[in-house]
């Protein structure tokens, strides 16, 4: 794609332009990926602060920059307010406004989008539409994978990826939204048809100030989907009622909201739970209309997932008989209350939970489907939430016969530092640390039973462990399959 700088200069009301005009062939914010040609954006950071690589960003063929402030280093420059919403805007441009031609829909909340996202792909692709996912694994559209580095990308990346999306034939987008990129502007430009909230519970308290902080980064979304009215179907917020930040989320909404529960009154509703180690059982009541349901994902946290993407389905205009003879055919994703196989009988299940609240539910679900002892091992990020830590632990302690404290991602922090820390969450000595996290799966899992369970959790999906900025690879999958060749022997 091809523009020029003067061209793209006319959609920011407020700049300064420098320099003469120049064919635009690109556009990053990361003057290591720069190509020739590119436009290149000095973003202000929370560690870095762009502006400094603009040399950098020279010498790499960058045909033009915008900055903040004058630099005058010999290239012409877009001066404006704001780098980072200049970016958002031009992008969009850039990129022909691709979110116009997709039907997007923005799952946020602070568990569960991974696995609605996955879901909403799976019930329309039942449907023979062609979906696309953008999250925490991957990008995933039309058989291809592209790896992640962030739950939601930068706005660059973000446009360019929707217009791949949208020229490999996408029609419909479920996209996780995350907080930081909510707060930071990545999603300006993008317009969502339907946004969705899952919960809102204790996480990213490093980068937001306080819980209201947090919840109104997440109401965001709700707000930014616009009240012109004149776009039919017209957006639809869905909202989980059970939630005690539902009535933020519904405020926030400037358009139509369909609600989700199980316990409080709502448009869609499940009731007469039955939950069992192989899956669940309920009622699905909406809209005049009730459907027995049977899905094979075990635990209340998944009734509530399935709830959300079939209240995205139904904003969509898929009619709600559809929609409740599809969730039988849902199956799990991957590193979510994933059981590891074995022909052993202990049973070991890998889980993303990395939250006070995501780490309960899933031990709560495994109580409420099994007879046997459960031993947990979990660890805290680093340079992640410092206050969540011991409540992590003390998440675990409740519900667990053994807890084994371990690193997770330490990242630049010391991994002892971390346990430490979760250590203050303990109210007894009947548990043991093990900061090797390989040599914590494997101490777990030769100290159980049969019969009993052990909970892996924490990193889910991941393959990889992050320690002084470096990453290797380790799988808790794979580690558990090891661990469980030497049970019984």
């Amino acid at each position: 794609m091809t523009t020029t700088l003067y061209k793209l200069a006319e959609r920011l009301p407020i700049k300064h332009v420098y320099g003469s005009d120049v064919a635009i062939t690109g556009m990053e914010m990361d003057n290591r990926n720069l190509k020739q040609g590119d436009l290149f954006f000095c973003i202000p950071g929370y560690t870095v602060d762009g502006h400094t690589f603009a040399e950098s960003a020279k010498e790499a063929g960058a045909a033009a920059i915008v900055t903040e402030r004058r630099l005058n280093i010999g290239l012409p420059e877009i001066v404006t307010g704001s780098s980072r919403r200049a970016m958002a805007v031009l992008a969009a441009d850039f990129y022909g406004h691709p979110s116009a031609k997709l039907t997007m829909i923005g799952v946020t909340g602070t568990n569960g989008k991974t696995s609605v996202t996955h879901y909403i792909e799976q019930l329309l692709e039942m449907r023979d539409k062609a979906c696309g996912v953008i999250g925490t694994m991957y990008t995933r559209y039309a058989g291809k994978t592209v790896a992640s580095a962030n739950t939601t990308p930068e706005s660059i990346t973000l446009q360019k990826l929707l217009h791949n999306m949208s020229s490999a034939g996408t029609e419909t987008v479920a996209m996780e939204v995350s907080s930081h990129a909510l707060a930071g502007g990545r999603i300006h430009g993008t317009a969502f048809q339907t946004a969705v909230f899952t919960n809102l519970s204790q996480d990213h308290l490093d980068y937001h100030k306080d819980m209201d902080d947090y919840a109104h980064a997440k109401s965001l979304l709700f707000s930014q989907l616009g009240s012109s009215f004149n776009r039919y179907p017209l957006p639809v917020s869905v909202i989980n009622s059970d939630d005690p930040y539902a009535s933020v989320m519904i405020r926030a909404s400037a358009v139509p909201v369909v609600t989700y529960g199980i316990h409080s009154e709502a448009d869609l509703q499940a009731s007469d739970l039955k939950l069992d180690p192989s899956g669940s059982q309920f009622r699905l009541n909406g809209f005049g209309e009730s459907y027995p349901i049977r899905i094979s994902l075990p635990g209340r946290f998944s009734v509530y997932n399935v709830l959300a993407a079939a209240g995205a389905l139904y904003a969509q205009g898929v009619e709600l008989r559809t929609i409740a003879a599809d969730l039988e055919n849902l199956k799990g994703v991957r590193g979510r209350f994933e059981p590891v196989e074995s022909v052993h009988p202990v049973h070991v299940i890998v889980d993303y939970a990395h939250t006070p609240d995501s780490l309960e539910n899933v031990l709560d679900t495994i109580k409420e489907v099994s007879t046997g002892d459960v031993i947990t091992v979990v660890g805290c990020g680093g340079d992640r939430d410092k206050t969540k830590r011991p409540l992590m632990a003390a998440a675990a302690e409740a519900r667990s016969s053994l807890t084994i404290l371990t690193s997770d991602n330490p990242r630049s922090e010391d991994p002892d530092a971390i346990l430490e820390d979760m250590k203050h969450g303990m109210s007894s000595t009947d548990f043991l640390v093990e900061s090797d996290r390989r040599e914590a799966i494997r101490k777990a899992v030769l100290h159980a039973k049969a019969g009993d369970v052990v909970l892996i959790a924490g990193k889910g999906h991941e393959t990889y462990q992050e320690i002084n900025g470096v990453r290797t690879e380790f799988d808790d999958r794979k580690e558990a399959e090891t661990a469980l060749k030497e049970w019984g022997y």
